[in-house]
């Protein structure tokens, strides 16, 4: 068992406060403004309408605006307050691409909350939890745990990037994912293989049972040299959260070793 440490958590603090060295809303907030004139222009996918592609693009500009990622601090999580109550903005926005703001305003609320809990391998075995041998089952690692009310904090950025820690390599950014993303995401090679229909389809009910009321499913990708395995290994991580941000289950699959 991982206890979320004070230590690790003053970490992601210090990054997701983002220091002057970073200078990330003078250079985030005129990106994302010119991403959202390109996509409003008549020669855009969508036209005038900004459609979620567009979107996802124009709000990476606040996770990696240095190059890497750095996540929202409180100058860039201000802006996205007010184009959040900025009603023709809004309104410029297909109904999924206003989705991926809200899911993206949410979980970057540029705090790191301090919280005691535990990221736990479950009992069971991927396969059995997937109802299905293969590809995907071999290659996933399952790990959830409930952050108790007497905390006073929920699932965010932060709380997801640090309880991620527990399986031993750093993973980037968390963003929002849809099913039909997921559905893809699960669908692609692992590390043993492709996955068969019949994992896939098992882990994505598996996965969804957790957020399925709010809809609230989380992605990252992640390499490493030396995490668990010889050499250099690679994959993703899904982050599927309940209604009341309290309770995280995450399926990490392992993509690529050398």
């Amino acid at each position: 068992m991982k206890t979320l440490s004070m230590t690790s958590l003053m970490g992601a603090l210090a990054l997701l406060s983002a220091p002057a060295a970073f200078a990330t809303s003078t250079t985030s907030i005129p990106a994302f403004e010119a991403s959202i004139t390109a996509a409003k222009s008549t020669t855009s996918p969508g036209g005038a309408t900004i459609l979620r592609s567009e979107i996802r693009n124009a709000l990476n500009a606040f996770l990696y605006d240095t190059g890497g990622p750095t996540g929202v601090d409180s100058a860039e999580r201000a802006y996205l307050t007010t184009r959040l109550n900025d009603a023709p903005f809004q309104q410029s926005l297909t109904g999924t691409a206003a989705k991926y703001y809200a899911d993206f305003y949410e979980l970057n609320d540029a705090t790191a909350p301090v919280a005691q809990w535990a990221m736990n391998p479950v009992a069971q075995t991927p396969a059995s939890l997937y109802g299905a041998t293969g590809p995907l089952a071999s290659s996933s690692s399952i790990r959830e745990g409930a952050i108790p009310s007497s905390q006073g904090v929920v699932a965010n950025q932060s709380i997801l990037m640090e309880a991620f820690g527990s399986f031993g390599p750093q993973a980037g950014i968390f963003e929002p994912i849809t099913v039909k993303e997921l559905l893809a995401l699960l669908s692609g090679h692992t590390v043993a293989g492709t996955p068969t229909v019949d994992e896939v389809e098992g882990a994505l009910a598996y996965i969804t049972a957790i957020s399925r009321n709010s809809n609230r499913l989380y992605y990252s990708t992640w390499s490493c040299r030396g995490c668990g395995a010889p050499g250099y290994t690679a994959g993703y991580v899904v982050a599927a959260v309940s209604t009341d941000r309290r309770f995280v289950r995450m399926v990490n699959v392992m993509t690529a070793s050398d």
